[in-house]
């Protein structure tokens, strides 16, 4: 097992052509101090610390700016409503920089901050994984990241208000600047659908005219909740004069109402995923060589006898029923008996206690090539994801140093992880396109349709991983089958898959292809 270590400065340099400008290193702590007591003075004040730095991608230099700072979005009445902390990475001065592209990138949650994408995905660095296993505790490696996706597009990774440095402002109950806000959380009043996308849109904007970015080339990149975030900010900032050039959908989940567990067509979306994590464990008899035809050959299955007996529910002959039974264990290496006892429906919990329960071994919910060891063997669900387990410790410490260490970021408050009780609190309703009335739970094809009918070059790329139980990629198929597009669109509509799960990144080699397959993407949208 491989020891995994911070690399010091000038190790980096040596090795990678990674480099941290020490000129600017003195700077940016002057900067940092002074702007602390603004910040202090005034909780609305902008801060920013830039640093310099430089990286190697396909055997070309390119040196570029980091600036970790905050931002200040402010409501229709011109009030202070919130401070967003974000991380820019750009390449280039004046007229030239203009002309980059420009991605914002957000995890999702809800609640999440965006330190998974940031420091394990196309970043400047990464951190070191190792593969499907839990990561070993500190020291940690952090490295340059060779697939960094700066040589296509400047990047801004964002946090959600309530997590890393991101905040609401307080307000009295005139909506007024406060010392203290009227529900004591002031991040509450953002912690919904619609309030969510309205603040990211607020961001974007001011972003965009701070850093005179409003003639750039324009990417959004989400993952999980943040693929329904780009989906309505792609109708949001559309009907904001922002035409987007591309919009990258990693492990989505567009509509929480087709997936709400115990409906027959959570089972059917499901399938195709199962299939993929019993053909990876060796579960399958007589093993497929090749993974996809493997899933294509269950896709048809899971469309068509799986869900007319599934919809025939009690009405299901024996003789009906124990034919699927078998057809289902070929597929999901379950037994027949357990299928039946399970009325042919098998939940993602049960599955992921079942499959490896004679190995005493369960599977990880973000990424099933995981593996963890419960109490005992006996349980209907596992006891916890292994596959977040693995990595938390690594990329939670490995940030925190980072900004401090290296962005010279500092702050009198703890970077926040994840907004704690905001999936509690979430408003899940959401008003679509063309109706005054909030459905009960986000539905966001007919956003994201809507901005595409409406920026008829705006491309967009869904990209899944075939181990993801969060949001298994045939649901994800389902969903943007749906978007009800005219034929002569189609085109702008692409999909990519990964041996990986819902972080595609933490698969070095998928990390790879997936840089491989973002180049092209870009190109594409680039070129009208």
């Amino acid at each position: 097992m491989r020891k995994y270590m911070l690399c010091p400065l000038f190790a980096l340099v040596a090795a990678s052509g990674f480099a941290f400008s020490a000129e600017h290193e003195d700077s940016a702590k002057v900067d940092a101090k002074s702007t602390h007591a603004k910040e202090k003075a005034d909780p609305a004040a902008e801060k920013s610390v830039i640093t310099h730095h430089s990286i190697s991608i396909n055997g070309r230099g390119y040196t570029y700016k980091a600036t970790a700072g905050t931002l200040t979005i402010r409501d229709d009445k011109d009030t202070a409503d919130a401070s967003v902390f974000y991380v820019a990475y750009t390449v280039g001065e004046g007229r030239d920089a203009e002309k980059r592209p420009l991605t914002f990138f957000y995890n999702g949650g809800p609640g999440s901050a965006s330190l998974w994408l940031h420091m394990g995905s196309f970043g400047p660095v990464r951190v070191v994984t190792n593969g499907p296993e839990a990561i070993p505790p500190a020291p940690y490696q952090l490295v340059p990241n060779a697939d960094s996706l700066l040589d296509k597009s400047d990047l801004v990774f964002v946090d959600a208000i309530g997590t890393g440095y991101s905040h609401g402002l307080p307000k009295d109950k005139d909506g007024k600047p406060a010392e203290k806000d009227k529900d004591e959380n002031p991040n509450k009043r953002f912690w919904g659908t619609d309030q969510d996308i309205d603040a990211f849109g607020r961001f974007i904007v001011r972003y965009l005219t701070v850093n005179q970015r409003w003639n750039s080339p324009k990417f959004l990149f989400g993952e999980s909740y943040g693929t329904p975030r780009s989906a309505g900010l792609a109708r949001y900032l559309e009907n904001r004069g922002v035409a987007l050039n591309g919009v990258v959908l990693l492990s989505s989940i567009l509509n929480y109402g087709s997936r709400i567990p115990g409906l027959d067509n959570d089972y059917v979306n499901l399938l195709p995923t199962f299939a993929a994590i019993a053909w990876y464990h060796n579960k399958i008899p007589n093993k497929p060589a090749a993974l996809a035809p493997f899933v294509e050959e269950v896709r048809q299955f899971a469309r068509g006898d799986y869900s007319v007996a599934l919809a025939k529910g009690q009405d299901l002959s024996a003789a009906e029923r124990d034919a699927i039974a078998q057809k289902l264990s070929r597929y999901i290496g379950l037994s027949p008996q357990y299928l039946k006892d399970a009325n042919l429906r098998v939940s993602q919990p049960r599955f992921r206690k079942e499959l490896l329960r004679d190995q005493r071994r369960t599977l990880g919910r973000f990424d099933a090539r995981f593996e963890g060891i419960d109490t005992d063997a006996a349980g209907e669900s596992p006891e916890f994801d292994p596959s977040s387990t693995a990595i938390s410790g690594a990329f939670i410490s490995t940030l925190n140093d980072y900004l401090a260490r290296e962005l010279r970021y500092t702050s009198d408050v703890a970077y926040k992880t994840s907004a704690g009780a905001a999936i509690g609190d979430w408003d899940w309703r959401h008003t679509p396109p063309g109706s005054s009335r909030k459905l009960p739970l986000p539905a966001m094809v007919g956003d994201l349709s809507e901005a595409m009918r409406t920026n008829p070059h705006l491309k967009v790329l869904s990209a899944n991983g075939w181990f993801d139980l969060a949001t298994p990629f045939f649901a994800t198929e389902y969903d943007l089958a749906h978007l009800d597009i005219d034929p002569s669109l189609r085109k702008n509509l692409s999909f990519t898959y990964y041996p990986a799960g819902h972080m595609v990144y933490l698969n070095l080699d998928a990390l790879k292809q997936m840089k491989t397959d973002l180049a092209r993407f870009y190109d594409g949208a680039l070129t009208h």
